[in-house]
C-alpha cells in the first residue's frame, strides 16, 4: 500500500517545500535558512542541493520537515 500523502524528500524543490506546510519556514529558520523564501534559486534548487550547499545534515533536515506532517497545521 502506498501513501498519497505529500512528503518532503531530497528532490523537493525549496519553493514547494515552503508551500507544503505553513510551519516549514520555521524549520528552515532553525537551520539559519530564513532567506530561502525570497531567494531566486528557490524555484529550482532541491532540498538536497540546499543541504549540500549549506552543509546541513540532509536526513535530519528532512526528518524535521516531515515531522510537521505528522501533526495538524
Amino acid at each position: 500500500m502506498t501513501s498519497s500523502m505529500p512528503r518532503f524528500d531530497a528532490q523537493t524543490i525549496v519553493r514547494d517545500a515552503l508551500s507544503l506546510h505553513p510551519s516549514a519556514r520555521w524549520v528552515f529558520a532553525a537551520y539559519h535558512l530564513s532567506g530561502c523564501r525570497g531567494c531566486e534559486r528557490s524555484d529550482h534548487e532541491t532540498l538536497a542541493e540546499l543541504a549540500d550547499g549549506y552543509r546541513i545534515p540532509l536526513e535530519r533536515f528532512l526528518a524535521d520537515l516531515n515531522s510537521l506532517l505528522e501533526r495538524p497545521a
